[in-house]
């Protein structure tokens, strides 16, 4: 299924693309771009669809969206193999992928009573009432790293809200999708609420010039930049933008250096480093105990199982493609010339596609910082004098996403909280650990304040405020007619 339109499966008009298996080099996917015409069609069908839609009473929404719930947990197996098989993740992550996505039902239904819910109150005239309601079409523009729960996680509570959406998968992932399409259609969710468009840049242009009332993305700084600024001065299109991080974790004052390595190794190497969450620096006090973490960070990026989506047993998957995997070498080789100091080389791997080793390397002697995000498994070393340098260290970062204290100390957990701008911040937890049932987003260049997960309720619904008296009356004010 190229395209779905008004509850139809369609072969795309645009051109043809695949995409192989990152692990294996089979093709597992294969089809065409949705044409501009189909786009404008979606839309249309989307926008058709929605007054009925948001005039369908909440509790008929909340049972589609949990039979749609139930279609994926009965397709949970076959969700994971799509993801694994696209992007390359190990398949125990896809399978908690898959049920991440079920779960998503569920919190939404909660998020959006707690936070977009409905409220009467009386006053002296009568009383005050406050509803939620709808934008009207979202575009939901999904990435390749969790491909079937990042977008799941706008377009539910986007439809929960009396929405409808068009979503467009990512190039790089577009297995996922059908499935979800047609999980849609057996709830009974009703035909042109969700529409889907498969293609790359030109779908997605497509799709921005579109009569949409709203984009959902999550994806990179770059893309997610252009975006704002294709959207300047139009402060009517509804914007949810989650993009990614440079993230800090300091390991401080610790005794455990094992547990501290375990945490750093998952905070920065999970999901092969395809997560926005994932550490990209670590900073650590001079002297041996710094030295001491170090070592056992090596080692375990030395130590890691990496292997096929179905192999047993491994930790990291390959990269996405193996433009990724080349493009984690040039940043590699770009850390290098700006001064820093290779711990363990991030290569590319015999067996070829996007499979590459877990990279670290030092950069506190390095003459700049550069401060962007790579997306794999490579991690950044960098040195403080002080607890107060260390807190310098990770806010000098033109990202917010998440950041992390390791450390025995509590007093410098509450020093942290007070201090590091980030939007997820744990304590003795792998950075990488976020919650659905908490916001996730960050500021600077990591969003633009509407976080998702648990606050999306936020933005998938505006607030509509009402004073409401039974009856009119006559009014009596200073300086008005009697």
């Amino acid at each position: 299924m190229d395209v779905f339109i008004n509850g139809l499966g369609q072969k795309g008009e645009g051109d043809a693309f695949s995409k192989t298996c990152p692990a294996s080099g089979a093709r597992v996917w294969s089809g065409h771009a949705a044409s501009q015409r189909q786009v404008i069609k979606a839309v249309a069908s989307a926008r058709e669809s929605f007054s009925e839609w948001a005039r369908t009473p909440l509790s008929e929404r909340i049972d589609i969206l949990k039979a749609y719930g139930a279609a994926l947990s009965s397709r949970a197996e076959e969700i994971a193999l799509a993801i694994s098989r696209d992007m390359g993740k190990a398949l125990w992550e896809s399978r908690a992928e898959a049920g991440a996505m079920a779960a998503k039902i569920g919190l939404s239904i909660q998020a959006q009573a707690e936070r977009a819910g409905e409220m009467s109150k009386q006053a002296a005239f009568g009383r005050l009432e406050l509803a939620h309601r709808p934008h009207g079409v979202m575009a939901v523009f999904g990435p390749f790293n969790f491909p079937g729960h990042l977008p799941n996680g706008h377009i539910v509570p986007a439809l929960l809200a009396g929405n409808t959406c068009v979503f467009k998968p990512s190039e790089l992932a577009p297995s996922v999708a059908p499935i979800m399409m047609e999980a849609f259609q057996s709830a009974g969710l009703p035909a042109g609420v969700v529409n889907m468009v498969q293609g790359g840049r030109e779908t997605g242009a497509a799709l921005l010039e579109a009569d949409i009332n709203g984009l959902l993305f999550t994806g990179s700084a770059q893309t997610g930049v252009f975006f704002h600024k294709y959207f300047a001065g139009r402060p009517n299109i509804l914007l949810a933008l989650e993009m990614g991080g440079n993230n800090p974790l300091i390991i401080w004052d610790t005794q455990n250096i094992e547990a501290a390595a375990d945490i750093a190794a998952q905070s920065a190497f999970l999901t092969t480093g395809q997560r926005c969450s994932c550490a990209r620096r670590l900073i650590l006090p001079e002297g041996g105990r710094g030295d001491q973490i170090v070592e056992a960070i090596v080692a375990r990026a030395k130590a890691l199982k990496i292997g096929a989506y179905d192999e047993a047993d491994i930790f990291m998957g390959p990269l996405v493609s193996e433009q990724a995997a080349e493009a984690a070498i040039d940043f590699q080789m770009k850390l290098s010339k700006a001064g820093g100091k290779s711990l363990r080389r991030l290569k590319r791997l015999e067996r070829g596609g996007g499979f590459v080793s877990a990279g670290v390397i030092d950069m506190s002697g390095a003459r700049e910082r550069i401060d962007e995000e790579l997306f794999g498994p490579f991690l950044q070393i960098y040195r403080a004098d002080s607890f107060e340098q260390a807190i310098r260290h990770a806010n000098d970062t033109r990202f917010g996403l998440s950041a992390g204290l390791i450390s025995d100390n509590e007093a410098l957990w509450d020093e942290a909280r007070l201090s590091l701008r980030a939007g997820i911040l744990n304590f003795n937890r792998p950075t990488a650990g976020a919650s659905g049932a908490q916001p996730f987003g960050g500021p600077g260049l990591s969003g633009n304040f509407r976080p998702g997960a648990y606050y999306a309720a936020d933005y998938c619904a505006w607030p509509q405020a009402s004073q409401i008296a039974d009856a009119p009356e006559r009014l009596s004010a200073q300086g008005f007619p009697k």
